[in-house]
């Protein structure tokens, strides 16, 4: 775009770096062999010769500001390069490796020249750390640029002083909130709270305004007085003590220390931004070498394993979706499809049924979409289709209607003959065999499963279910339909139960036998929050409904003549959604005492409880049920909420039977 006239340093791995004509320096991050650009140790380094040659260059007056941008298409910066972190055993590792980042970002802020940094795609982490490092931000409007600290999710927070400058940019509740939250913004929301200066329409002209805003020497105001009160003392520490008791709404301590510290911290030195920046690496460092941190970053890398079971280069692209099945999960399956950017036809025998299924979707489509033309283009996009007039143009078939074996053999059946050759068949079946359902269609290796798990939304997880009978093909189509709706697909066989549901079944029967023998439930809930789970066993079970809870047990062969639920289900009591199961529910909250039970109790019995759900996903592990023991752990974190900080139920099994040293060895 602009013509070099300079390039002093050609031997750059990661970095192009050149000055123009106007003696403007441009440095492009286009880390070598990568699909996206992260920060790690070799782009670190030739950033720090690329700084050198700057702050020469302005000395000498040759250069008059610098430019900082991506050469991928689709994103700035990720982050940091996590798989460095493994290298880091202690906290004197931890701060060797930060100090010499730290003071590189401080001499790009010191540079006497106008720096600015041109944001398009992600910009996360310390790629946003970087940013916020450079004098000036200006970020596409794109909505795939998108700007936050993830940190948090990995046990951390951030490390390269984003901490202090980002509260220098947005002001304490912002920059806190940010971090905290670990939500990625919107360019123009990110732009409102002070993290971008300027906003530009397109990819094509950003390097232009970069260009002009170094011509005019634009530099970034911080955060306004209003804003910065609440860093003063003693703002500071109400602001701090009012994110502490949200924060413990959310997370225990013990388990997620990172969000903790970090209030601490800016509690401690929120005032000083210098004091803050030298704090900031004392508190991370602990954090970094944490099992908290190994295991969430474990958990980061189990959500790109499962992102690998989708092919890469399928030549099949799926745009049209037929939803057959208009209830609850049927209609959450068909709004998630639209609102991933797809057309889907919706058929059901009952209109009304039909025009309910799509009401509910509203919800959906006002919290993925802010403009009311998004909306309305998403609602157009979901279509009441009675008759089933979309099923021949689909390029994905999904049925999802009562869960009986006959009745799914007869409506798949009728549809088959009617596809499109190369469309892909699939049953959302929770428990029958993929084969069973097959065997009445005239083309039985054409069906796979699609487990979409409730609610739809918020679960990240899809398993796709092979039977004996699917060919590998479709299994094949099915994972890349599964990434291309932005779920997570994983592959299992067909099994009672498949993964999730057989190595949760156990886990919530063992718990409602304890209450069946007298064992009190709240404090059976209470030890499995206090393991790490996201609610109790005896909770979860009237959340998901005490019928389809039996259900299950049938599938399963889980005993439950004249027990508790049996007698529950018989009257009508099936949990949440009836107002009373185990816990009576209001509000769409079980009623529950305040009593506080021992710790060390809790612990002990929270290990108790988890223990048949672990020997069931080593079985499934010897059975084959998924590939291997990561996809295990994956499917059980993603599928069961099961303790993401513990690295998944084989991983937490190998831990407390290893040595403490063989364990570090093993990070």
């Amino acid at each position: 775009m602009f013509k070099a006239v300079s390039k002093p340093l050609p031997d750059l791995k990661d970095w192009r770096f050149f000055i123009d004509q106007w003696g403007i320096a441009w440095a492009e991050f286009d880390r070598e062999g990568e699909r996206q650009n992260s920060l790690g140790r070799r782009p670190l380094e030739e950033l720090s010769e690329i700084v050198q040659k700057v702050e020469e260059g302005a000395k000498k007056r040759d250069i008059r500001g610098l430019v900082i941008y991506s050469g991928k298409e689709r994103g700035f910066i990720v982050g940091a390069d996590i798989r460095e972190f493994a290298d880091l055993k202690t906290e004197m590792d931890v701060i060797d490796r930060l100090r010499p980042v730290t003071a590189l970002f401080d001499r790009i802020e010191r540079l006497p020249v106008p720096v600015v940094c041109a944001i398009h795609g992600f910009c996360l982490g310390g790629g946003l750390e970087l940013a916020l490092a450079c004098h000036y931000r200006i970020a596409t409007r794109d909505e795939t640029t998108q700007l936050g600290f993830p940190e948090v999710k990995l046990g951390i927070f951030p490390g390269f002083n984003g901490t202090a400058r980002a509260i220098r940019q947005a002001g304490a509740l912002n920059g806190m909130t940010t971090m905290l939250t670990a939500k990625t913004l919107r360019a123009s929301a990110a732009r409102g709270m002070g993290f971008v200066d300027q906003l530009v329409d397109s990819r094509g002209t950003l390097l232009w305004a970069a260009r002009k805003a170094v011509l005019r020497n634009r530099k970034s105001k911080p955060a306004g007085l209003p804003l910065r009160i609440l860093s003063m003392w003693p703002a500071r520490g109400m602001l701090a003590s009012r994110m502490r008791n949200e924060t413990k709404k959310k997370a225990r301590e013990d388990h997620y220390p990172a969000p903790f510290r970090l209030i601490d911290l800016f509690e401690q030195y929120g005032g000083n931004e210098e004091a803050m920046k030298a704090a900031e690496t004392r508190a991370f460092a602990p954090l970094m070498v944490s099992d908290q941190s190994r295991n969430l970053r474990r958990v980061f890398w189990l959500s790109e394993l499962l992102k690998g079971q989708a092919p890469k280069k399928l030549d099949w692209r799926p745009r049209r979706v037929h939803v057959i099945g208009a209830g609850t999960m049927g209609a959450d399956i068909a709004g998630w499809c639209v609102a991933s950017g797809m057309e889907v036809t919706l058929q059901d025998l009952s209109s009304e049924q039909i025009d309910k299924g799509i009401a509910a979707q509203g919800k959906l489509f006002k919290r993925k979409f802010k403009t009311k033309a998004q909306r309305d283009a998403a609602k157009a996009r979901l279509i009441a289709d009675p008759n089933g007039d979309g099923l021949p143009h689909a390029d994905v078939v999904i049925e999802a209607i009562v869960e009986r074996l006959d009745i799914k053999q007869k409506v798949l059946s009728d549809i088959e003959p009617k596809l499109k050759p190369g469309a892909l068949l699939a049953t959302n079946t929770s428990s029958l065999m993929i084969e069973d359902i097959a065997a009445a269609l005239p083309d039985p290796g054409r069906l796979i499963g699609l487990h979409f798990f409730n609610p739809v939304a918020l679960m990240p997880l899809v398993e796709v279910v092979r039977g004996d009978q699917s060919r590998e093909e479709e299994v094949a189509r099915g994972a890349a339909f599964v990434a291309a709706i932005k779920k997570s697909p994983l592959v299992t066989k067909s099994v009672p139960g498949f993964l999730v549901n057989r190595v949760l079944t156990p886990y919530m029967f063992g718990a409602m036998a304890r209450v069946e023998q007298g064992e009190d439930k709240e404090r059976i809930d209470e030890a499995a929050r206090t393991f790490g789970m996201p609610m109790g066993p005896i909770e979860l079970a009237d959340a998901v409904g005490l019928d389809v809870c039996a259900h299950v047990s049938n599938i399963l062969k889980f005993p439950t003549e004249g027990s508790k639920i049996e007698r529950l289900v018989a009257a009508g009591k099936l949990g949440k959604k009836t107002g009373e199961g185990f816990y009576v529910w209001k509000d769409g909250k079980p009623e529950k005492s305040a009593r506080v039970f021992n710790a060390a109790e809790m612990e002990r019995l929270g290990r108790e409880l988890i223990e048949p759900m672990i020997a069931e996903a080593q079985k499934c592990l010897d059975e084959r049920v998924v590939e291997n023991a990561d996809l295990v752990d994956a499917g059980v974190i993603f599928g069961t909420g099961f303790a993401p900080f513990r690295g998944g139920p084989l991983h937490y099994k190998a831990s407390v039977t290893r040595p403490a040293p063989e364990r570090a060895a093993a990070e």
